[in-house]
């Protein structure tokens, strides 16, 4: 457990891609990585690489603006580091050296232009940053290429580079499905064999959009695009419904905007040219990809290899708690307790899952007590913490709800009952029931926990305190903590 914030390090990123040019403002805490600061153009720099082997006019000009106000945002904040990389566009464009001096002649920004096989190699680096436990097959589609990866659960293998982007598909005479299904399987057959796969892991603002339509027909209540799964049939729906729309139909679906609907039906018959020729089972987006991949590569190899849910939570939790050496304190004392309910995510994760709540347990401590039960649930549910799936961060708001006195119902009922199971809705409520009795039993005060314990034996919730401490810790408010836990695990109770 961590009971000291590490202290903070600001990194930039500048990414120069084939469609977007973006800055993000990372404040890092450890493995903990917060986006502060967002900011993209659709530039569209490799639009016209395919016809003319050169950078977009009206592109670079878009770009230039976008990069001298990113070098002032820069000069204003004073990151500790910058990075800035380029990707397919303007590595390949014949003006690409002569547009990286006029940057840094005109901003004094240093690019540094990744090979294909560097893009790939981040692309998955920043997969495994936000999902440490991928296996699979990262793609990255770009404006202009698309960067394949395999992931071995470890870390990453190889990979190569496809001209299989947007603008490298476009042709002059049309939108024509048919042909460009001809092209994308033509291009991706002579290398499909080397990255079969059941699971995809997507990183690009195409993917991301794609899954932003699948939710809105979905209704999913959820909007978290980040470890966002779709089963290869309902990917392969959603990309064919985009392949065949107009550009205004397009404009008209959820979370499409008027510059990404030029390209969406590309990237929605490249996705369908995977799914057919990867074998793929299964689809995860990912939020983060080649700038988190550089940002992952500064930390040191012992805060790379911590999981990014307990990192995350760990943060959280000291940044609004008042009590540091709580979250170690509770994790020891309810661990009977959790080991005699139903296993929601298989024990290692669940023993994950238990640590991060323990880590939330004083999230609320400075929140005003109406409305601290909907806003730690709100925060939990969609905070931005890397390394949990969407039924996971269900289980841990609904586990927080329970913390602090929250119904069973939760304040979203539909988005806790479309992702978690019976089993994993009854410990995740038992999970806050057991952190909310120690917190209130204790004052959340390791040194008063320690001298209580919750042990569960022959269908009995059985809680005592050492002498001289009984009238302290067990009263009337510890009873009834007591009772609603048992009364969810379906134990008698004793005192």
């Amino acid at each position: 457990m961590i009971e000291a914030l590490p202290p903070s390090r600001d990194i930039a990123a500048i990414d120069i891609g084939s469609n977007s040019v973006r800055l993000v403002l990372y404040r890092l805490e450890g493995r903990a990585i917060w986006t502060v600061f967002n900011e993209k153009v659709l530039a569209g720099l490799g639009r016209d690489l395919a016809a003319t082997g050169r950078l977009s006019p009206e592109g670079v000009t878009l770009a230039m603006t976008a990069l001298r106000r990113f070098a002032a945002v820069l000069e204003g904040v004073r990151p500790e580091r910058t990075l800035i990389a380029a990707t397919a566009a303007v590595r390949e464009a014949a003006d690409g050296p002569e547009f990286c001096e006029r940057v840094a002649a005109e901003t004094g920004l240093r690019i540094r232009v990744l090979s294909g096989e560097e893009e790939a190699k981040y692309a998955a680096m920043g997969v495994l940053a936000g999902a440490p436990d991928a296996h699979g097959v990262s793609a990255d589609m770009g404006g202009a290429s698309l960067e394949l990866t395999r992931l071995n659960g470890d870390g990453v293998e190889h990979g190569l580079t496809l001209p299989l982007g947007p603008f490298a598909l476009l042709d002059p005479t049309g939108f024509d499905a048919d042909r460009l299904r001809r092209t994308i399987d033509g291009r991706l057959k002579p290398v499909a064999r080397d990255f079969q796969s059941d699971t995809l892991y997507a990183v690009g603002g195409a993917w991301r959009t794609l899954a932003q339509v699948h939710m809105g027909l979905r209704d999913y209540p959820l909007r978290v695009v980040h470890q966002y799964a779709l089963s290869a049939e309902e990917a392969l729906e959603t990309a064919r419904l985009v392949a065949r729309q107009s550009r205004g139909g397009l404009e008209k679906l959820p979370g499409v905007s008027k510059k990404r609907a030029e390209t969406l039906p590309y990237a929605g018959l490249v996705l369908e040219g995977l799914i057919g020729r990867l074998g793929l089972k299964r689809i995860e987006i990912s939020a983060w990809g080649v700038r988190e991949g550089l940002v992952f590569e500064t930390l040191d190899e012992t805060i790379r290899n911590t999981d990014p849910l307990l990192a995350g939570t760990a943060a959280l939790g000291l940044r609004q708690g008042v009590a540091p050496a709580l979250p170690g304190a509770l994790e020891g004392w309810i661990a009977d307790v959790v080991a005699a309910l139903p296993s929601a995510f298989g024990k290692t994760r669940d023993d994950v899952l238990t640590a991060a709540a323990c880590n939330l347990a004083d999230l609320g401590a400075r929140l005003h007590p109406d409305h601290r039960v909907e806003l730690v649930f709100d925060q939990v549910l969609r905070a931005p913490v890397a390394g949990q799936t969407h039924a996971e961060r269900a289980f841990l708001a609904a586990a927080l709800n329970a913390r602090y006195g929250g119904d069973a119902a939760t304040p979203e009922p539909e988005a806790v009952n479309r992702l978690l199971d019976e089993d994993a809705g009854r410990r995740a409520r038992a999970l806050g029931q057991a952190i909310r009795l120690a917190c209130d039993l204790s004052g959340r005060a390791p040194q008063l926990l320690a001298n209580a314990r919750a042990v569960v034996t022959k269908g009995e919730l059985r809680l005592s305190a050492t002498e001289g401490y009984a009238d302290v810790l067990l009263g009337e408010q510890t009873r009834r903590r007591a009772r609603a836990l048992a009364e969810t695990m379906g134990l008698s109770l004793a005192i």
